[in-house]
């Protein structure tokens, strides 16, 4: 992982600071793109919505961040359909 650039899942948008919160592929190896919440052994964790991931992932970043769920539901609404799980093809 290169430490000057933040890497962040590209489900749930946490940031991948750290090598142990990678995901894993079926033989075990590291997924350099998915933390190991939504990615394990080659195949997402849940099979969701963004909406609902959306939801799920407002508790982990209020207070910080965020200050409230409206403020954390805007910024990850702006930010996570960006993310590769969430592109449309």
């Amino acid at each position: 992982m290169d430490a000057k650039a933040t890497v962040f899942c590209q489900s749930c948008a946490m940031p991948l600071t750290d090598p142990a919160d990678l995901g894993t592929e079926k033989d075990g190896s590291t997924n350099q793109e998915y933390c190991k919440y939504c990615y394990e052994k080659g195949a997402f964790t849940n099979q969701c919505t963004l909406e609902e991931m959306i939801e799920g992932c407002i508790e982990f970043v209020v207070p910080n961040p965020y200050p409230d769920a409206e403020a954390a539901r805007k910024a990850m609404w702006e930010f996570m359909p960006k993310l590769k799980r969430w592109q449309v093809a």
